[in-house]
């Protein structure tokens, strides 16, 4: 699984990061996480505001800081 959290470091960013370590954990996967601070990079996936959450290439969350639980929801669907 390759995910990537879409965001110039700001706290949410650092939020959304955390709160995808610990749903990974918490389901027992194993996934890539890449941080993607690049302006030009973050606009190849065409969202508004940051911070952005993309598993395996689509954007599941953008413009706010999921949950923990809603990001295990999101990754349940990759299982």
């Amino acid at each position: 699984m390759e995910i990537k959290i879409l965001g110039t470091g700001c706290p949410k960013c650092k939020a959304l990061e955390q709160n995808t370590r610990e749903a990974l954990q918490e389901l027992g996967i194993t996934a890539n996480i890449e941080k993607v601070q690049d302006v030009n990079k973050i606009m190849e996936y065409d969202i508004m505001f940051t911070p952005g959450l993309v598993v395996n290439g689509e954007v599941k969350v953008s413009g706010k800081v999921a949950t923990k639980d809603e990001i295990k929801e999101i990754l349940q669907n990759y299982l």
